[in-house]
């Protein structure tokens, strides 16, 4: 539920609850006032007690007073029949009024016993009442009479009296009650609607804050469920969103510094082979051990081919350093497939006849196939991949074939070797970052373990896609698609 609607709800319960039951709470505590104050039970009471004029209750009487003489002249006998006597009294009893008969000096009739026994010795004797015409007032009770006087057939004098109450339930009784009433009414409102806000707010930011306080101290378990709508439940989501992120930032962190920490431990190991050489062959050059033009050739071939490994160990730290800031520098250009291919299969091959491994070419693609490309840097995915070929070739004639194969709106690379192979439960993971299925280190098979992250990173930078298929004992091929281009038709 949303705050808005939260807020019409509690305006709308502030002013029509306490309303409500305050108007219940004057008609339940008038009832009792009447039943209590007049003998009536609730079902006969009637709520213009509450709220008529004393003004009112008199014409009543009135009104009443003026029934009897009328039916004094019509049928004066009529006013000793209780059974009009009980019919005139139900009139006037929902009026806080009642009637009472009196036969010389006893209680002939009443329309309420309890009332009437207060009063009745009080009443004036037959033809003394103090002014017929106007009525007169008991202030000790409350009460308006009215008298009427006549003759019962057997001689007997006889009075008929209205009695009338003559103030309204409005008294400082009533308004007493009612004051402590609304107190109540405004209590029990207040607490109703803290304990809503309670539930349905509080306690959820209770719970929200909570899960800051795990955030802070670096807790990214703690989760939030909630089927809550409104802005309390966007909240919780939000927050599950913030942790979840928060969540896996930190484990790509801690598997970044962990990361860093192999190739500063990587490159450190395969930085210190090389250069252990290179300090062994210049001592022994200066020591004279390299006495012959023979020796001393041999050495510095040595000295130069162990700096060039150094060179491209700094160069992967480097490329290493593009990808991870995102940063590789591209120079896209349409590059047609056969003759780039052509070349830098030229250019390789010579360096691999050099080391007796055989190089074979095959382009089963069109000879006007058109990509857009990097020329560099897929020049460096090409002898990166050679490079491990090389680096893992265990056997003593190695081989290397390279075939372009034509993918309908794609052409596919692929490159394979009869080396040593990959085990099934390490294929997947050799485009990772620093992963190296040698974990000897040995200097033959050094290498940072980034080679071929690179080569993927550079794949996907040109909307393509790596994959390796290999067996072990027999060799590994790598494959790789890049999309062709084609021109638009207008």
């Amino acid at each position: 539920m949303k705050f808005k609607t939260r807020l019409q709800i509690t305006l709308l319960t502030i002013i029509a609850l306490p309303l409500l039951l305050t108007v219940l709470a004057y008609c339940f505590i008038g009832a009792i006032l009447v039943n209590y104050r007049q003998g009536h039970s609730i079902q006969e009471w009637d709520y213009s007690l509450m709220t008529e004029s004393f003004e009112s209750f008199a014409n009543t009487a009135e009104m009443t007073y003026e029934e009897i003489l009328e039916q004094a002249e019509a049928n004066i006998t009529r006013l000793e029949d209780t059974e009009y006597l009980q019919e005139l009294n139900d009139k006037i009893a929902k009026k806080a009024a009642y009637l009472l008969v009196r036969k010389d000096k006893e209680l002939y009739y009443t329309g309420n016993t309890e009332l009437s026994d207060k009063i009745f010795d009080k009443l004036p004797d037959y033809d003394e009442a103090p002014d017929k015409d106007s009525g007169y007032y008991f202030k000790a009770y409350n009460k308006y009479v009215k008298q009427y006087d006549f003759i019962f057939r057997d001689g007997a004098k006889g009075s008929i009296f209205v009695v009338t109450k003559m103030n309204t339930l409005i008294s400082r009784e009533l308004l007493v009650d009612m004051f402590i009433a609304i107190l109540l009414i405004l209590i029990f409102t207040g607490i109703m609607l803290t304990l809503w806000f309670r539930k349905s707010v509080f306690l959820p930011l209770d719970k929200l804050d909570v899960a800051m306080h795990k955030i802070k101290e670096g807790n990214f378990d703690y989760m939030l469920e909630t089927d809550l709508e409104g802005e309390i439940g966007d909240l919780y989501r939000n927050y599950e969103d913030m942790r979840l992120r928060l969540k896996e930032t930190t484990e790509e962190n801690k598997q970044h510094v962990q990361q860093n920490k192999e190739l500063v431990s990587n490159i450190s190991h395969d930085l210190k082979t090389p250069i252990t050489a290179i300090k062994g062959y210049v001592e022994g050059i200066m020591d004279g051990v390299a006495d012959t033009p023979e020796k001393m050739d041999k050495y510095i071939r040595t000295i130069y081919n162990k700096a060039i490994d150094m060179d491209k160990l700094i160069n992967e730290l480097t490329m290493y350093s593009g990808i991870d800031n995102n940063r590789i520098p591209y120079n896209f250009h349409r590059i047609n497939v056969a003759d780039y291919f052509g070349d830098c299969v030229e250019e390789v091959g010579l360096d691999l006849e050099s080391k007796g491994i055989e190089l074979n070419y095959t382009d089963l693609v069109p000879a006007d196939t058109i990509i857009i490309a990097d020329p560099e840097q897929m020049k460096k995915v090409i002898n990166n991949i050679i490079s491990n070929s090389v680096k893992y070739m265990n056997k003593s004639k190695g081989r290397i074939d390279i075939r372009i194969l034509d993918e309908a709106d794609a052409i596919r690379v692929e490159i394979e070797d009869n080396g040593k192979g990959i085990d099934q439960k390490d294929l997947p993971k050799i485009f990772e970052r620093f992963y190296r299925t040698d974990a000897s280190r040995n200097s033959a098979q050094g290498g940072s373990g980034i080679g071929l992250s690179i080569v993927r990173k550079i794949i996907e930078d040109h909307g393509g896609y790596i994959w390796a298929t290999s067996k072990e004992g027999e060799g590994t091929c790598i494959h790789f698609v890049i999309r062709k281009y084609k021109e638009l038709q207008v």
